[in-house]
């Protein structure tokens, strides 16, 4: 996407559980080298652990994984929340990530895990980017504006 001649990508990628995750870092490397300086967003399934994205145990992969994301200068999106992203009958992990670069970091606000029914072990990963500039909630600057004259009210009234 092209907004005000800034631009936006956006990718998923899955690592599978069963090859070894550094065959999946030249996808990434692909992806970072096509978007050319531009903003990025990138939702992965990386079947990695670590208690850096808030899992309760940094496995071998979650390990490499961290690494190879310090290495490239990239951000982790993903709050601290009682809900784990992915859950079955096996147990529950903290296994999918949002990441994105330096030029993308500030825009992406509200990540959390939805309570919404996914019809999958993986439960849906909300967030809210804003192009364009820092987001500035309407509602949220009206209502502080509206505690900082009541409370000038009551002091007055005293």
């Amino acid at each position: 996407m092209v907004h005000r001649e800034q631009k936006y990508f956006a990718a998923s990628i899955y690592f599978d559980h069963e090859e070894q995750i550094e065959n999946k870092f030249h996808k990434i490397d692909e992806i970072m080298s096509f978007i050319n300086g531009g903003r990025i967003l990138i939702a992965a399934d990386c079947n990695a652990r670590s208690k850096t994205w808030y899992d309760v145990l940094t496995n071998s992969r979650g390990k490499k994984l961290e690494e190879y994301i310090a290495s490239k200068q990239l951000h982790i999106i993903n709050e601290i929340i009682e809900r784990s992203t992915f859950l079955n009958s096996r147990g529950s992990s903290d296994i999918d990530l949002t990441v994105t670069n330096d030029k993308q970091i500030s825009d992406v606000i509200g990540w959390e895990i939805s309570t919404e029914e996914s019809l999958s072990d993986h439960n849906y990963l909300k967030y809210k980017i804003c192009v364009g500039g820092t987001y500035k909630p309407k509602k949220r600057q009206q209502r502080t504006e509206h505690k900082v004259r009541f409370k000038r009210k009551q002091n007055t009234s005293i």
